[in-house]
């Protein structure tokens, strides 16, 4: 993963001072999962770059207990996209590299701290998996920046496989210097939203430092505060009221912005979703439910109401919803017999698992949607051939009501990360062929309200082991 930035500042040399790099020394900044690499490829009056070059070892980056890498099958820890792109690697590494020019330091030229210069940042590899070019230009485009994007695709020799959530991204400016990095010090990984250590309160402190002077005035300073810190929701009300000098952060639609309708339909719809799966829990008569995919946690919390359920088990594939879905349910200050029945864990809906076996029901909300197609052949065995509960509950989307939403085109899905959604009919060929596979009966019915020709919104099995 390379960063570059280069100025035509005259004398452009002026920018091994600010950022007290010699531009005839190639120098090295240890981090603990590697190295960065600083080196000036191009070096004269008229312009000048200089490269930062991060070398992270994956075996390193996977000893440390910190480290997280992507968490979707078993060699996540190992085949990930953390060595290549860039993300709170960077961040760490241009704090480590730059902590003089980012803390306002420049000993021989002082004056130069505070000059704006005209400034190009290039990352050759920037991840947006959630938001994508939208994101990335609502971040960046308020702070001044002319953005270029280039996205890549999956392959190069497989057009057909579409495009990728990696972006080559190119920033021009005239800024300070020292604004410019605590911006990409800020930005990179709230873009990224997958921290390779821990986050704890003492990145509020970090967070507020960075992004003194411009953070509290930007457009999307929620969002980004949220990203930075993983959508931890604690964390991220203390750092928004920080920010506001004790000023209370409402939600913008408690903050006199009226909802949109989409968004009132969309919040009703999962309402309604959730009650309606927790309802055939109940009448399933389990007593030993599985929440697979259970993400924050939603389905979990209205389970934990009713005391039919005497274990409730929640696993997602990602260690940073397990801590999110702890915080909604308010898991720490729960009685010692009400946490027994809790339990939350880390693994993937692709591989069999021995602590998926021996529930009397599983719910599956709104997941098979966010998997390629070809995993789901191995979703099925793992949950009707191996794990076998007597009750499946399965939603999806329902692809034909998409024509109800204003804002979504005819081909359009409704969260980019959804790899497909069915329509009514080939949900009912798939959830059939999985009875006929595995002994299983369904029933399949909508969840919300219906509009003629298309359907509800989204679309229920209730799988049921023939006896």
């Amino acid at each position: 993963m390379i960063l570059s930035i280069t100025t035509t500042h005259f004398p452009a040399t002026d920018l091994g001072y600010l950022l007290h790099k010699h531009p005839d020394r190639f120098q090295t900044v240890e981090l603990s999962v590697g190295k960065a690499h600083l080196f000036y490829p191009e070096k004269s009056e008229e312009k000048t770059s200089i490269c930062l070059l991060l070398d992270i070892d994956p075996i390193e980056m996977v000893r440390g207990a910190r480290s997280q890498g992507k968490e979707g099958f078993a060699l996540g820890q190992y085949v990930n996209d953390r060595p290549y792109v860039a993300s709170s690697f960077m961040s760490v590494a241009l704090a480590k590299a730059f902590s003089s020019a980012l803390n306002g330091k420049c000993k021989d030229k002082p004056e130069l701290v505070d000059l704006p210069l005209p400034l190009e940042v290039s990352l050759s590899v920037l991840p947006a998996p959630q938001g994508g070019e939208m994101l990335i230009r609502k971040l960046f485009g308020p702070l001044g920046y002319d953005i270029t994007l280039v996205r890549h695709p999956l392959d190069e020799k497989f057009p057909e496989w579409g495009a990728s959530s990696y972006y080559s991204l190119t920033l021009r400016h005239t800024i300070t210097v020292r604004e410019m990095l605590s911006h990409l010090y800020v930005l990179i990984p709230a873009l990224d939203n997958d921290k390779h250590y821990f986050v704890n309160p003492q990145e509020i402190d970090k967070l507020l430092e960075k992004g003194e002077g411009w953070l509290k005035s930007h457009p999307e300073r929620e969002q980004i505060v949220r990203r930075y810190l993983i959508n931890l929701g604690s964390l991220s009300r203390q750092a928004l009221e920080r920010l506001s000098e004790g000023e209370v952060i409402l939600p913008a639609a408690e903050e006199g912005a009226a909802p949109t309708e989409a968004q009132q339909r969309r919040e009703s719809l999962h309402d309604k979703r959730i009650l309606r799966v927790t309802q055939e829990l109940l009448a399933s008569g389990a007593a030993r439910v599985l929440d697979l995919g259970c993400g924050e946690g939603k389905l979990i919390r209205q389970l934990i109401k009713h005391k039919q359920f005497q274990e409730i088990a929640g696993m997602d594939v990602s260690y940073r919803e397990l801590i999110k879905a702890k915080e909604r349910i308010r898991y720490e200050e729960m009685a010692p017999k009400q946490k027994e029945r809790i339990r939350l864990f880390q693994g993937s809906l692709t591989y069999r698992d021995a602590r998926l076996e021996g529930f009397d029901a599983a719910a599956v909300v709104e997941v098979i949607e966010h998997m390629d197609p070809n995993r789901l052949h191995a979703f099925e065995r793992v949950l009707f051939e191996y794990a076998r509960p007597t009750t499946v509950i399965l939603t999806t989307p329902n692809q034909e009501f998409n024509v109800m939403w204003t804002q979504l085109d005819a081909e359009d899905m409704r969260h980019e990360d959804h790899r497909f959604e069915w329509t009514r009919a080939e949900f009912a060929a798939w959830a059939q062929g999985v009875c006929d596979r595995h002994g299983y009966e369904v029933q399949i019915s909508p969840i919300g309200e219906e509009a003629e020709g298309v359907g509800g919104p989204s679309q229920m099995a209730v799988f049921t082991q023939k006896k």
